[in-house]
């Protein structure tokens, strides 16, 4: 640690009455600050990047259906003319407890109150050479990675004679059969069917193969039976090759190899096979769970702690009906934050803490053009009405009024077109060492 990390953070003012600091600004860290704007508390949001990303459509901008600034959105803007909220782009890794301070890339800083929701990232389940040569899908920065790889590997591919040279050049095998590997591979088979060819039309797509492999006995595992029965129907319509109760046991950067079955050649691993709570230092063993997400109470406090709290994929919340802790998805960190910041908000009136209970609104996955399954509380449909619904859905949940409009008027065009113009080769240019610091994300605290 620097002499610099060391030392207060500058610039930010003392608060007139308790700090709150939250990390993190993710669907659920973001909520809370949103939540207890223009109130007496001073909000602190750290992130490691400017930008709120919208996780459930970062596969559109992997496979250059839409840009990243259309998922992408400028923390300040939004708390523009909100005097109690301040944003810092740092990367946390340290509590101190005791002196209730905690220690960033940037300096340090005291807290009243912590919230922690930094989320999750890729787990790679221990295996050090698919951490090295995958390629994974957790942010804005991960996705556009993606796109131009698969673009980069088609400029590549329609420059080599030979056919079978070629062949792993063009293949993509994703790992994961959640609605992130669903999604994925669906859009990819997509562009292979009708976009890619228009472009390469020297190329032999025949020879291009997308590879869906799950571990388990079926995909979207969350889903209803017939949802994940007819999501599988869409994908093998697509000339999705699913390969169910397939595990993969390594990856050079070349061959992925597969436990009982035959070795796949391919340049493009794509990852999205699990995720792993992010963590930092400063929290002990007891306060973790075996997974390595953080254990809280009903109100999202974590064990032993007065004052630091959890919430989202970061933490596991156990309930009647969710004995196991609630599944990492958008929808618990978003009502988890905004039962915190409710709480937050009773505090300062002196009225009691409301216990946080979870109301599952269902799930749905879109695997392509009029391909889609919803599954709600009371009712399951899948087709074209459910694709329409979850257009609509992932619409309405988008920030920004400019960007729900970008996102609509490109999909309107790829819907009558289905010729995406995004498909753009940006390579990013070399960063000398000494100008790497701000140009470069930063990577979270990992054990």
């Amino acid at each position: 640690m620097s002499q610099s990390e060391n030392l207060p953070i500058p610039n930010i003012p003392q608060p007139k009455h308790k700090r709150i600091v939250i990390v993190g600004a993710g669907f659920a860290g973001l909520k809370i600050a949103q939540k207890l704007a223009h109130t007496d508390y001073q909000i602190v949001l750290f992130d490691k990047n400017n930008y709120h990303q919208f996780q459930p459509l970062l596969y559109q901008v992997a496979t250059a259906a839409l840009s990243p600034s259309a998922v992408s959105f400028p923390l300040r803007r939004i708390f523009h003319k909100i005097d109690n909220v301040v944003f810092r782009m740092a990367v946390v890794r340290e509590i101190d407890k005791e002196k209730k301070t905690i220690y960033t890339n940037l300096g340090t800083i005291q807290y009243d109150y912590l919230v922690l929701s930094q989320g999750a990232n890729t787990n790679y389940f221990g295996n050090q050479n698919i951490q090295k040569f995958c390629a994974p899908m957790k942010s804005t920065s991960e996705a556009l990675y993606i796109r131009n790889k698969i673009i980069s590997n088609y400029e590549r591919a329609v420059n080599i004679a030979d056919e079978d040279e070629r062949k792993p050049i063009m293949n993509v095998v994703i790992v994961g059969g959640g609605a992130t590997g669903v999604e994925l591979a669906g859009s990819i088979a997509e562009l292979r069917n009708k976009v890619l060819p228009k472009d390469y039309p020297q190329l032999s797509f025949k020879n291009m193969r997308v590879i869906l492999v799950e571990s388990g006995g079926s995909l979207l595992s969350g889903l209803t039976p017939k949802s994940r029965e007819k999501a599988l129907q869409y994908l093998q319509e697509l000339g999705v090759e699913v390969m169910l109760n397939t595990r993969v046991e390594d990856y050079d950067g070349f061959i992925v190899k597969l436990l009982d079955k035959e070795p796949i050649k391919t340049l493009t691993l794509l990852w999205a096979a699990g995720i792993k709570a992010n963590s930092l230092i400063g929290v002990e063993d007891d306060q973790k769970a075996p997974n390595g997400r953080l254990l809280v109470d009903e109100f999202n406090r974590m064990v032993n702690e007065q004052d630091i709290y959890v919430v989202g994929d970061q933490c596991v919340q156990k309930e009647e009906k969710f004995p196991n802790g609630h599944p990492q998805v958008a929808q618990v960190a978003i009502q988890q934050a905004a039962n915190l910041a409710k709480n937050f908000k009773n505090e300062l009136k002196g009225k009691p803490w409301i216990p946080f209970k979870y109301n599952d609104l269902g799930s749905m996955a879109t695997i392509g053009k009029k391909m889609a399954v919803v599954d709600l509380p009371f009712v399951s449909f899948q087709g074209s009405f459910a694709w329409l619904v979850w257009l609509f859905v992932h619409l309405m949940a988008i920030l920004g009024v400019k960007n729900k409009l970008m996102v609509f008027l490109t999909w309107s065009w790829k819907y009558l077109s289905f010729d995406p113009s995004l498909r753009l080769l940006i390579r990013p240019r070399y960063v000398k060492e000494f100008k790497r610091q701000w140009m470069l994300e930063e990577k979270d605290y990992e054990d």
